[in-house]
C-alpha cells in the first residue's frame, strides 16, 4: 500500500512538471515572436499613419502606409515617409533628387528643364510663401525635394527646402484606410 502512494505521488508530480514545461513553452514561443516583430519592425518595415490632407488624392487622413526600410532606392515619383526638420514625420512623394535642378513656373513644375508630368496632382504648383527656397533650385549629392500632391494644403521641400536620403525611413508600398468617427463637441 505505501508503493502505491508512492506512484500516485510521482505521478502528480510529473503532471505538474509537464504544465510547467507547457507554459515554460509558451512563454518562450511569445518571446520570440515578441523578438521577430520587433526585428521586422525595428529594420526592416515600418508604419505611419497620415496626418492631413496634403497627400489627397492618392492618401486620406487617417491611412494607415506601411513602408519598406530595406533595398532603399528611390525614384521620382516614389511616396516616402521623411522626418522632416521639425522632427515630425509626413508622407510625400520625390519630386527631384540630387544633382536635379528644381523649377517652379507657370504653376507647373520643371525638374532639369523638363516638364514634370504629374497626373496625381489635380491644382497648380506654386512657391510657398515665406519658403526658404529661391527657384531654380539644385539639390547637393545626397539631397531629395519631397511635396505633397495637394500642392496649395501642403508642408513640404518648398517650405522647409529640401531633406537629407537619410531622413527618408522608407518607400511606402501599402495603404489601408481606416474610418475614425469624429465627435463634435
Amino acid at each position: 500500500m505505501g508503493e502505491k502512494r508512492k506512484a500516485g505521488r510521482g505521478h502528480r508530480t510529473r503532471k505538474y512538471d509537464g504544465m510547467k514545461y507547457g507554459w515554460l513553452l509558451g512563454v518562450r514561443r511569445f518571446l520570440l515572436l515578441f523578438a521577430v516583430l520587433f526585428i521586422v519592425f525595428h529594420s526592416i518595415i515600418g508604419f505611419s499613419f497620415v496626418k492631413g490632407n496634403s497627400m489627397e488624392p492618392a492618401l486620406q487622413e487617417g491611412n494607415l502606409v506601411l513602408y519598406t526600410r530595406i533595398n532603399l532606392q528611390y525614384e521620382r515619383g516614389d511616396v516616402v515617409s521623411v522626418r522632416i526638420p521639425s522632427g515630425e514625420y509626413y508622407v510625400k512623394r520625390i519630386i527631384a533628387m540630387e544633382g536635379d535642378t528644381i523649377d517652379l513656373r507657370g504653376g507647373k513644375v520643371y525638374v532639369n528643364g523638363e516638364l514634370l508630368e504629374e497626373p496625381y496632382i489635380s491644382e497648380e504648383t506654386v512657391a510657398a510663401k515665406g519658403g526658404i527656397v529661391r527657384y531654380p533650385y539644385t539639390l547637393a549629392e545626397g539631397q531629395l525635394f519631397v511635396m505633397g500632391d495637394n500642392r496649395p494644403d501642403s508642408m513640404d521641400s518648398r517650405s522647409f527646402g529640401a531633406v537629407g536620403i537619410r531622413q527618408i525611413k522608407g518607400k511606402v508600398w501599402f495603404r489601408a484606410e481606416f474610418f475614425v468617427e469624429r465627435v463634435i463637441s
